[in-house]
């Protein structure tokens, strides 16, 4: 199984890590979470509704966006295109607005593109904004799927492996602006994660996983003392 028994709970305006070895589930967890994978039992409960087995797009719908450990962009699209597909889930005037170009229909499409430009501008990419995505460096790309989600406005960011491929001033960059992306927008924030200092560094609780099982939740500090932990994960220079 890939998943037997993980219970937990992130509260509202909470920045969650989540760490493990590779394969211990942790992105499959995500999966199930924005309905690209359906559980076999058990429950998702966000905001109160039950949420396990609805498609991605109903999930997305309640507001909760997230990146991919492998970037998921379209790289025939411009950067500025690639966040403005993330305003779609609040887009309203529908196919006749955009077949015949009504005015609320042009309102919105300028709304769309202010509000990707401040997407694009938060994460430093605004001066690539007409690049075809497919060019950038994995770096790079790693940044514009975080503004992409930032277009949805949602409330439940989950982040997988954002620093993954970065070099360590990469990384170190990236650290302080997820920080000040939860800060500025008031956001409840999970995330994938290798990188301890970043873990260590902005999560206000960490949970781990191994071989799929949940083997503990806690305070950084909680963590860095778990036995279990420091023998499935962490090793004991740590």
């Amino acid at each position: 199984m890939a998943l037997h028994d993980v219970s937990f709970g992130v509260p509202q305006g909470g920045i969650k890590a989540v760490i493990g070895p590779n394969g211990a589930g942790k992105t499959t967890l995500f999966n199930i979470i924005t309905g690209f994978l359906t559980p076999d039992r058990g429950q998702i409960i966000y905001r109160g509704q039950a949420i396990q087995g609805k498609p991605a797009h109903s999930v997305a719908s309640r507001g909760i966006a997230r990146t991919f450990q492998l970037v998921q962009l379209f790289d025939h699209m411009t950067v500025l295109e690639n966040v403005m597909v993330g305003r779609h889930r609040l887009t309203r005037s529908g196919l006749a607005g955009g077949i015949f170009r009504l005015p609320a229909m042009r309102r919105e499409e300028a709304e769309i593109r202010a509000k990707a430009w401040e997407a694009l501008e938060f994460v430093g990419l605004a001066d690539r904004a007409s690049q075809p995505s497919g060019f950038l460096p994995l770096g790079l790309k790693r940044l514009l799927e975080i503004a992409r989600a930032l277009a949805s406005e949602p409330r439940l960011l989950l982040l997988d492996e954002p620093t993954a491929g970065m070099s360590p001033e990469e990384r170190q960059l990236t650290r302080k602006l997820i920080k000040q992306l939860w800060d500025q927008y008031q956001l409840t924030l999970v995330f994938i994660e290798h990188d301890m200092d970043m873990v260590f560094g902005i999560a206000d609780r960490i949970m781990v996983l191994n071989h799929g099982a949940l083997i503990a939740d806690g305070t950084p500090d909680q963590i860095r003392a778990n036995k279990d932990v420091i023998t499935a994960y962490l090793g004991e220079e740590a």
